[in-house]
């Protein structure tokens, strides 16, 4: 599998400066990541029924203060990284259990830690921190133990902790995307198919156990999508409501601030889980296909950038960024449209949330990292090679 992923060879170079960095930083992809959050700003403004408040001027300042995270991140040199992917992923853990003990309800659930100026989301800080962790981890295993299952023990630990703890708040969508993208850093890993194939099996065979260990909500959720016809005006009603919306805008939409399923608040969750629709209705299917099309050319530089990569940490780290991502759209898409249950999983960059867009643009930072250093190569220790 890691053949896969080899680069091409390379002409020996100098250590790169500040300077020289921001010269080699993607600024195709910056760009494309500010159409994208710009989007989400109309959006808002629009869900919002013209105005900036509640939800337009805070996403934008948001936007901005990661922005600037994402190009410091961007610039912090990769054997940094490697060295704290296992110190950061134990500080993230340990806010996961923070909320156990300290989080704040809402909802019905407990997931946030106040800050006081800040409502934290551990959960969506492990999607980074987990992802360093297993590029950390397999980047270190020598080719012929990745096929040694004693040696899927440690990241398997690596994954399970903090999945266990995402569901105890509960919150079923952010751990099934934990296990998501970790299996793509298997793959990018070298892990043989046998354990996809022994993963997948067991998984079938404790649904019905899981089931028993759903809260009535979710369960509920996943028969509401089975027949979101049985109950309209109830359990139904979001899903019902979104499909309306979404197929009331036709091929371009009723217009800006035009649409009525959103405008007169029959739209449910229209600033968060929801915000797609309010493009569909408004832009119509020319305007939902040109913003997939944006995140399709972010991901497909996600994996142009993995693959260019010289050092196996640089290629496991934008892979499982790029899939996290990928993952973020297409559940948010799927849940939308009814193709799975409501999951409570933003639209990356544009449905409203603090704690997820800064997660996304510190992502994005590290993509761009990757891309800034693709040339080097990182010995076991951490040590540099250009």
């Amino acid at each position: 599998m890691r053949a896969i992923f080899a680069g091409p060879e390379y002409a020996p170079r100098t250590e790169m400066g500040l300077f020289e960095k921001l010269m080699h930083l993607s600024w195709g992809l910056v760009l494309l990541v500010c159409l994208i959050a710009g989007a989400g700003v109309l959006l808002l403004y629009s869900a919002g029924g013209g105005n900036w408040d509640p939800w337009a001027a805070k996403h934008a300042v948001r936007f901005g203060i990661g922005f600037g995270a994402m190009i410091l991140v961007a610039l912090v040199d990769l054997r940094t990284l490697l060295r704290l992917a296992y110190p950061l992923y134990a500080l993230v853990l340990l806010l996961l259990v923070g909320v156990e003990i300290m989080g704040q309800l809402g909802k019905g659930a407990q997931r946030w830690i106040d800050l006081g100026f800040f409502q934290l989301q551990p959960s969506e800080l492990m999607k980074l921190t987990l992802v360093l962790a297993l590029a950390r981890y397999f980047h270190g295993l020598p080719p012929e133990q990745v096929v040694r299952p004693l040696s899927l023990i440690p990241p398997l630990v690596l994954i399970l902790l903090p999945v266990a703890l995402v569901l105890l708040q509960p919150n079923l969508g952010t751990a099934l995307l934990l296990l998501l993208a970790s299996a793509m850093l298997f793959w990018g890993g070298g892990v043989p198919g046998w354990v996809f194939a022994s993963a997948i099996a067991l998984g079938i065979a404790a649904v019905p156990v899981g089931w028993e260990f759903l809260h009535d909500y979710q369960r509920q959720r996943v028969l509401t999508f089975l027949n979101p016809e049985a109950d309209p005006l109830n359990t139904g009603y979001n899903i019902m409501q979104s499909k309306i919306a979404f197929g009331s805008g036709g091929l371009f939409g009723k217009g800006f601030l035009g649409g009525t399923q959103s405008q007169l608040a029959f739209l449910p969750e229209k600033h968060t889980d929801f915000i797609f629709v309010v493009l569909a209705e408004e832009f119509g299917l020319l305007g939902a296909l040109i913003l997939l099309g944006l995140y399709a050319l972010v991901i497909a530089s996600g994996f142009r950038i993995a693959l260019a990569s010289r050092s196996q940490f640089g290629r496991l780290l934008a892979l499982g960024i790029t899939a996290n991502l990928f993952l973020y759209v297409a559940v948010n898409i799927a849940m939308i449209t009814g193709l799975i249950p409501v999951v409570g999983i933003p639209l990356p960059l544009v449905s409203y949330g603090g704690t997820a867009m800064l997660t996304l643009l510190i992502g994005i930072g590290l993509l761009l990292c990757v891309a800034v250093h693709q040339d080097i190569r990182l010995s076991k220790s951490g040590l540099a090679e250009w």
